[in-house]
């Protein structure tokens, strides 16, 4: 039997449940987060370039934003929690849910410079590719970015997305019209990329001031099937 006579069976909509990991935990986005987020936000006007929202001009108009993020009944958002301080310092969303096609992606990341490059931001994406993938069972998981935001992009690469092409004036962010670049991973390529995830994220990877000790990129190259082995 050939791929194409399987049939895709639908695939369950994403529950808003928290989800933990050894540096990061993921909460349901609310208005409880405020707090955090506002004061995390501080300083950091220059990473709203690529969203639709932000930066904010008090903490209400914070507030007015999550509590609408929060509201959206198809658009699971998460707070990322850093374990180390139990601070609320990002966020991030499973969008564009598509069950009868098994796709799904996964987008609206906000990181605080404080989040950004961090152990805890590589967890807290793995946390939803992990519910995506080994709890959901979706076929499909896509990651968009605006071309230009090479932040964006290389992290894509780096979890091992495939680029997959451009819309070209795909999106109208704060004005202007932006091109768009797609990105997706697949069932089959997922358990590689999740074993290499799970080596770089693993305690022993990483010295006593939290640094890694060996690069994901080197780990992944080292799970790539060599040749004329499977």
């Amino acid at each position: 039997m050939n791929k194409d006579s399987l049939p895709v069976l639908p695939r369950p909509f994403p529950v808003k449940r928290e989800h933990v990991g050894r540096s990061v935990r993921l909460a349901p986005l609310s208005a409880l987060h405020v707090p955090d987020l506002w004061q995390a936000m501080q300083g950091a006007e220059h990473t709203w370039r690529h969203l639709r929202y932000g930066p904010f001009s008090d903490i209400d108009a914070l507030r007015d934003n999550l509590l609408e993020l929060e509201a959206r009944a198809l658009q699971p958002f998460w707070a990322v929690i850093d374990s180390r301080d139990g601070l609320a310092k990002g966020w991030l969303s499973l969008c564009d849910v598509y069950p009868s096609d098994a796709a799904i992606e996964i987008g609206s990341i906000w990181f605080s410079p404080a989040l950004q490059r961090t152990r805890a931001s590589t967890e807290a994406v793995f946390l939803l590719m992990q519910h995506v993938f080994d709890e959901l069972l979706y076929q499909r998981l896509v990651w968009r970015c605006l071309e230009g935001n090479e932040p964006s992009r290389l992290a894509a690469e780096r979890y091992g997305f495939s680029y997959e092409g451009r819309w070209r004036d795909g999106f109208v962010i704060k004005g202007v019209q932006r091109n768009v670049l797609w990105h997706s991973m697949l069932a089959p390529e997922w358990p590689r990329h999740a074993t290499a995830l799970r080596r770089w994220l693993a305690d022993s990877n990483f010295d006593e001031q939290g640094r890694a000790l060996e690069r994901l990129q080197t780990i992944r190259k080292s799970t790539e099937p060599q040749d004329g082995h499977s």
